[in-house]
């Protein structure tokens, strides 16, 4: 009998966008090439050269790093432009071990309520409880630039250092 992995709790993060939901989550998936911080949050970092979410089901999340070279970060499962996409997740991994994320668009006043949620951590394995302690300071970031605000404390900087490392260990096996 196999030992069952414990649940990771899902991780949800919010940020509140000034522009209505369709240019909201225009921004989030036709634009996300333009916000997405590639330096650093990317399998090629350094060498990525752009990243691309293909708008249907079945589309995919595709980093292409310099020489043509692609790689996939996951696939579109729902496409319901201008309230929701949900994608599998699994930049540097292979396709088995995919989390979950759900983006919803919802007004908020004069602008629009983002909220992401990342699910599925238990799929990496005995890496899962890692990943889990990392990626809330990484998606703290991404939706941070993604929402146009660009400070970033030594705190983010430092937790980011360490989400970069663990991917970029990942990666090298």
């Amino acid at each position: 009998m196999t030992p069952s992995l414990p649940t990771c709790p899902p991780l949800v993060r919010t940020a509140t966008i000034p522009a209505d939901p369709e240019a909201a989550f225009r921004r989030f998936t036709a634009e996300m090439g333009a916000w997405w911080p590639l330096a650093t949050h990317s399998i090629g970092q350094g060498r990525a050269q752009s990243v691309e979410m293909q708008p249907e089901v079945g589309g995919r999340i595709v980093e292409t790093v310099a020489g043509s070279e692609e790689s996939v970060w996951g696939t579109i499962v729902a496409w319901e432009p201008p309230r929701r996409v949900a994608f599998t997740w699994h930049p540097g991994h292979e396709p088995a071990s995919a989390q979950d994320v759900e983006v919803r668009f919802e007004p908020a006043g004069a602008g629009t309520l983002v909220t992401l949620t990342h699910t599925g951590f238990e799929r990496l394995g005995k890496d899962a409880k890692g990943a889990r302690r990392a990626y809330p300071m990484g998606w703290t970031y991404v939706l941070g630039l993604y929402a146009g605000r660009r400070g970033v404390t030594m705190r983010l900087l430092t937790a980011l250092t360490a989400l970069v490392s663990y991917l970029s260990r990942r990666r090298g096996r």
